[in-house]
């Protein structure tokens, strides 16, 4: 990003920890609405503007997440996979909140003739799936990565990469 300066202050290792994800932190969440929960807290650590990065394979609950976090900020409506549409903007009281999913991109570029960048400037929260393509423009964004766990088909394991 051309003022990646204002994205990376990330929610910051003493933030994580208060949710339960400390440096390369992992945690074991059991059902979707414990998804839910832990978006809600990470929503509150968020610091306005603020970037966060989801990986997981399909099914994993990326969005599930997403929705606590929506949750927290007062949007009460619908919450979908922004997969094909690729962006998806919530309003909420505290501002919109972007929703992102970049796994189709094959260059960020794509992303920013969409106006990336004045929809991030302008939003309370941003959170990106599959965006590798922008790890380097944003260092200091945390990165979450989702994971079933086997034999246990409600569980999921959460991982601070990042």
């Amino acid at each position: 990003m051309r003022d990646g300066e204002r994205w990376t202050a990330g929610v910051g290792a003493a933030g994580l920890e208060a949710a339960g994800l400390g440096e390369r932190g992992r945690l074991v969440l059991h059902g979707p609405e414990a998804q839910r929960v832990l978006g809600e807290r990470l929503a509150a650590l968020l610091p306005a503007g603020g970037l966060l990065f989801l990986e997981g394979e399909l099914g994993v609950g990326k969005t599930t997440l997403v929705q606590g976090m929506l949750r927290a900020l007062g949007f009460a409506g619908q919450v979908g996979s922004p997969t094909y549409a690729l962006i998806h903007q919530y309003p909420t009281p505290q501002g919109s909140v972007l929703h992102l999913d970049a796994y189709r991109v094959r260059r960020a570029q794509e992303l920013y003739e969409m106006d990336l960048e004045a929809l991030m400037t302008s939003a309370r929260l941003s959170v990106m799936e599959w965006g590798e393509l922008f790890y380097d423009e944003f260092p200091a964004a945390p990165i979450l990565r989702l994971s079933h766990l086997d034999g246990q088909p409600e569980a999921r394991q959460i991982e601070r990469r990042r």
